[in-house]
């Protein structure tokens, strides 16, 4: 399979709507998108990443208006959160619309929908003219791509399209809160902090649930990111804390590498070192200086840790988790893989370059003449009613 890589939301979204997978920029990480309602592109996903099938994964939308094809209902707890936040990098669990085929939840009767905040995005979702259910466009386990280059790195002949953007803006993944109990439940930590959510409802209102025994370690995870090994490089991660830093318990040793709120003991015994001035820097060049890390061969990765508040209680949670992994990836190779792909798609090299059909074009033109704006995403409070 050949990936193309176009600047164009109408074009990638042409890919998409033949049932075809589609990295895409958004404020978080880059996406890998398919139709939510097409089966079998969703089986795309995770055969192209090699993602575990009880892996749930988050529906993408471009208006108001689709959340009634996603979700059966907006439960009272999730209105307000909806209305704050969204477009933004929030993500709210909330009961599966009957059409939301099994393969996106993983079998579970709820289902994570998000509105990026993210202009390129949303315009290749409106194009898409459907939900988008999608993943981080990498490799299952490997560290989430903040470039088109790493998407590609990850997923070059497993994916028909990558639409091109700049770095994300936050770096991380998007928190997530279930909505769908009598209180509201973080599930995942990310760009949208435990704290302003909390400031933003009633004394007591939301629950940390990010522990691991906030889960069935037997059943399916209720959200991206709580069950598997996630976000590690090749090299080892070692996490540090700031007080035996200063007290040179460690060394560091030969191909090492550095990233952290303030720089080591002994900065010169490091290949690399990244210097971040706030969570919010460290959040945005980490997964990045992971892959860096790995193209420069570093054997070892010491990260400082930082306090768990603001946007470090997601920052700890990716670094734990990285840290837990070792540098071998699951499942099939890469060529066992390719070759199911291929069997799959053997056809579809052959109606790639085909022109698109006439709502695309219609898009396509509407969005060169430039009247395609955010006044064409905006939705009435109505929705929320």
């Amino acid at each position: 399979m050949r990936t193309r890589i176009t600047f164009s939301p109408s074009r990638a979204a042409g890919y998409l709507r033949r049932g075809e997978l589609v990295a895409f920029p958004t404020e978080t990480v880059y996406g890998l998108g398919a139709n939510l309602f097409d089966g079998e592109a969703i089986r795309k996903i995770f055969l192209a990443k090699g993602r575990p099938h009880d892996n749930p994964l988050i529906a993408h939308i471009a208006t108001l208006a689709q959340m009634g094809q996603v979700a059966a209902a907006i439960p009272p707890l999730a209105k307000p959160l909806i209305a704050r936040f969204f477009p933004g990098p929030l993500t709210v669990l909330l009961p599966r619309h009957e059409r939301v085929p099994l393969e996106a939840t993983a079998g579970l009767p709820t289902i994570g929908v998000r509105m990026p905040d993210h202009r390129l995005a949303r315009r290749f979702l409106l194009a898409c003219g459907t939900p988008v259910a999608a993943p981080s466009a990498n490799l299952s386990g490997r560290p989430s791509p903040t470039t088109w280059e790493a998407v590609r790195s990850d997923l070059d002949g497993r994916i028909a399209c990558i639409l091109r953007g700049e770095q994300t803006r936050v770096g991380l993944e998007s928190t997530v809160v279930d909505c769908t109990g009598e209180r509201l439940i973080l599930l995942r930590a990310g760009a949208v902090s435990f704290e302003e959510l909390a400031a933003f409802l009633p004394e007591g209102g939301l629950i940390d649930g990010t522990s691991a025994a906030s889960h069935d370690p037997g059943g399916s995870p209720r959200s991206p990111g709580m069950k598997y090994r996630h976000y590690s490089p090749r090299a080892e991660v070692i996490v540090v804390d700031p007080h035996l830093q200063r007290q040179g318990d460690w060394s560091p040793g030969q191909r090492a590498a550095w990233i952290g709120l303030r720089a080591p003991a002994h900065p010169e015994r490091f290949q690399r070192v990244a210097l971040c001035p706030d969570p919010e820097a460290y959040a945005h060049r980490l997964f990045a200086f992971f892959r860096q890390c790995d193209a420069e061969g570093v054997t070892r990765i010491y990260c400082q840790s930082v306090p768990l508040e603001g946007l470090g209680r997601a920052v700890m949670d990716r670094l734990r988790k990285a840290a837990s992994g070792s540098g071998t990836l699951s499942g099939t190779t890469r060529e066992e893989d390719r070759g199911r792909l291929s069997s799959m798609d053997a056809s579809m090299d052959a109606s790639m370059d085909a022109s698109m059909d006439a709502s695309a074009v219609e898009h396509h033109q509407a969005e060169e003449q430039g009247q395609v704006e955010d006044g064409d995403l905006e939705e009435s409070a109505s929705v929320l009613s």
